[in-house]
C-alpha cells in the first residue's frame, strides 16, 4: 500500500454558516431544481450544525444538474462525455444517507494523505478510521460553497458513490472531481474548468485524494 502523504485538511470550520450556504444555493437556483421554495431551503438549513456542509438529497439535486453550476475563474463545471449515466451512481451500502430533502455532512477532509492510493485501497482505510467517503453530490455541494477546495494537483475522488450493474456487481468506475487540462474531448475552452469524471477502482493517481467526512446528520 502506498505511503501516506502529509495531509492537507480543509477544515469544516472554514465553511460558511448553514444559513449562508442556503443563500448561496438559492442564488444558484438549486432550490428550484430540487422542487423547493427558497423559504423551505432556508428553513431546513436553520437546524443544521454549525460548521457542517448543507447537502440536498441526490434524487432532488442530481450530479448532472449541479455540475454546470460549479465554476473556477468563470469557467463552468461539466460532466465528462463518457459519463452519461452519472446520476445512476448511488451510495455504497456502507454509506448511509439520511432521509429527507436536506441533510448535513460534518468533519470534511479532502484526503490528500491518500493521494496515489487506489479507490480499492482507500475505502477500507477510510471506513476503518471511523469515517465515511463522500458521495459525488456531496463533493459537488462542497465545491459550490468553497470552489477553492479544488486545486491543481490537489483534487479528490468521491468513492462513496458507485454504480451497480444489472448482475449486482459494482461498475469499476469511481467518480472524482478535478480540474480539466482542456485536452481531448474536454476541449481547449474548458481548460481550468471543474470537471466531474471517473477513474478505475484499481488505479492510482498522484493528484487525487479521497474526500471523507466524520458523519452525516439528518436535516
Amino acid at each position: 500500500m502506498p505511503a501516506l502523504l502529509p495531509s492537507t485538511v480543509v477544515p469544516a470550520a472554514s465553511l460558511p454558516s448553514p444559513a449562508a450556504q442556503a443563500d448561496r444555493l438559492v442564488g444558484l437556483g438549486v432550490h428550484a431544481l430540487a422542487g423547493m421554495t427558497d423559504r423551505e431551503l432556508r428553513g431546513a438549513a436553520d437546524g443544521l450544525p454549525a460548521g457542517s456542509l448543507l447537502v440536498l438529497a441526490p434524487e432532488r439535486a442530481p450530479a448532472s444538474a449541479l455540475a454546470p453550476l460549479l465554476a473556477l475563474d468563470d469557467r463552468p463545471g461539466f460532466v465528462v462525455e463518457d459519463m452519461t449515466d452519472v446520476d445512476a451512481f448511488g451510495p455504497l451500502p456502507s454509506v448511509v444517507v439520511p432521509d429527507g430533502p436536506v441533510y448535513a455532512v460534518c468533519g470534511l477532509d479532502r484526503g490528500d494523505d491518500m493521494a496515489n492510493w487506489s479507490p480499492d485501497e482507500a475505502l477500507p482505510t477510510i471506513l476503518g478510521a471511523g469515517r465515511t467517503p463522500l458521495t459525488l453530490t456531496e463533493g459537488i455541494h462542497w465545491l459550490l460553497q468553497r470552489p477553492d477546495v479544488l486545486e491543481r494537483n490537489r483534487c479528490f475522488m468521491t468513492i462513496g458513490s458507485r454504480l451497480r450493474k444489472a448482475d449486482g456487481r459494482l461498475d469499476s468506475r469511481t467518480p472524482a472531481l478535478w480540474i480539466s487540462n482542456g485536452t481531448g474531448r474536454d476541449g481547449r475552452e474548458r481548460r481550468g474548468a471543474p470537471k466531474v469524471g471517473w477513474c478505475w477502482a484499481g488505479n492510482r493517481h498522484t493528484w487525487l485524494g479521497f474526500a471523507s467526512a466524520e458523519a452525516r446528520v439528518a436535516g
